[in-house]
C-alpha cells in the first residue's frame, strides 16, 4: 500500500465565508486553521499547503468565555530595548478587531514557511461586507 501525496496541480481550492457573530474565539479559530492547513480533506499532505482560503465577516462580534474580556492581554515586543508592550483585549477589539482572529489562528498553524503561506489565505472583515463575490465563496457553518 502507498501514501499519498498531493501535487501542486492535483487539489483545487475552495473559497469559504464564516460568520464569527456569537462565536467563541478558540473554537473558531481551531476550525479555521484546520481549512488553512487542510486537514478536512481526504488529500492532506503534511508538507504542502493544500488548504482553503477562508472569509470571515463580522470579527467584532467574536465572544470570549469567562472573565477573560477583562484580564486578557496581548503583549509584543517592538525590539528596541525596554520595547514590552502590552495592549488589553477591550482596547484591541475596538482599534483592530481581525487581529485578535489573526493571532488565535496563527497560533494553531506550522511555525515554518508553510505555515506563513496559510496564514495569507485568511481574509478578515469588520461588518458583513466583504469584496469577495468573484471568487463564489460557499457558506461554511460551524
Amino acid at each position: 500500500m502507498k501514501s499519498y501525496m498531493a501535487k501542486t496541480n492535483e487539489f483545487e481550492r475552495k473559497w469559504y465565508v464564516i460568520d464569527a457573530e456569537g462565536k467563541v474565539l478558540g473554537r473558531l479559530a481551531a476550525e479555521v486553521s484546520k481549512i488553512l492547513m487542510g486537514k478536512n480533506k481526504p488529500t492532506y499532505t503534511p508538507h504542502m499547503d493544500t488548504g482553503d482560503y477562508i472569509i470571515i465577516i463580522n470579527a467584532e462580534k467574536i465572544k470570549l468565555t469567562g472573565n477573560k474580556m477583562n484580564q486578557l492581554n496581548y503583549t509584543y515586543h517592538t525590539g528596541y530595548p525596554g520595547g514590552l508592550k502590552e495592549v488589553p483585549y477591550n482596547r484591541l477589539v475596538e482599534t483592530n478587531p481581525g487581529k485578535i482572529i489573526e493571532l488565535a489562528v496563527k497560533g494553531m498553524l506550522p511555525k515554518n514557511k508553510i505555515g506563513k503561506q496559510m496564514i495569507k489565505k485568511l481574509k478578515l472583515y469588520k461588518g458583513s461586507e466583504h469584496n469577495h463575490e468573484a471568487q463564489m465563496p460557499e457558506v461554511y457553518e460551524i
